[in-house]
């Protein structure tokens, strides 16, 4: 219940800030829609960047004979809380990217009846239709990126939790015996992460060619 409480008061407080940007600093949805996907981009990369470094460590640690075994999972635990912590910020931004674009297409929507010029509607219509496509398409490998996020991190947990319980030579062992699939893991995860960073630039130039178009004269 608290946490449904705090996605409300939160997504109340980001659509005050929305409209506050757009009528303050003349900001549009558009503009910050390209913003928050780039904001996704950036978490998404991010992201990406502390799995390979942790798997680096994963694998560098469950190999290193010359340090205590106390050592080894206050390293391990240190990437695991990070990774954690990035893919809770990509979470946070896929959600914001959600709530900006569907106002965005909901206005663009309506603002189409303001035109008076039938060929510029049309040309409006073909930019919108091929934006939401484009959307969908991106929100998919988002939201791709974000689930596939969760089985390796549960994983990953699992051995820092191990490890944690069972400081000895055995949970070691076991670690080396478990490398592999978790590497396959987060080797998976990277590549949907890159295809997704990818979507996303595609995205924004759509955005940006639409941004082109001449406005909507208002009634």
């Amino acid at each position: 219940m608290i946490n449904f409480i705090k996605a409300i008061l939160n997504k109340r407080l980001r659509k005050a800030y929305y409209q506050s940007r757009e009528s303050l600093l003349g900001h549009q949805k558009r503009d910050i829609v390209v913003m928050q996907v780039g904001q996704a981009c950036e978490s998404l990369k991010e992201s990406r960047d502390q799995f390979v470094d942790a798997l680096d460590k994963f694998k560098s640690i469950v190999n290193l004979q010359d340090s205590s075994l106390e050592q080894r999972y206050q390293q391990l635990k240190r990437r695991y809380d990070l990774c954690k912590g990035k893919a809770d910020q990509v979470s946070q931004r896929i959600q914001a990217v959600e709530e900006i674009s569907e106002a965005l297409f909901n206005e663009w929507e309506t603002e189409l009846a303001l035109y008076s010029n039938r060929a510029l509607k049309a040309r409006s219509q073909q930019q919108l239709k091929k934006s939401r496509q484009q959307y969908a398409r991106l929100l998919k490998a988002l939201q791709t990126a974000e689930t596939r996020m969760h089985p390796v991190l549960a994983a990953f947990q699992d051995q820092v939790l191990f490890l944690k319980h069972n400081l000895n030579a055995h949970a070691i062992a076991a670690l080396r015996h478990e490398f592999m699939e978790i590497g396959v893991d987060i080797s998976r995860l990277i590549e949907v992460m890159e295809k997704t960073i990818s979507e996303a630039s595609q995205f924004v130039a759509v955005l940006v060619e639409q941004k082109q178009l001449p406005a909507p004269v208002r009634k």
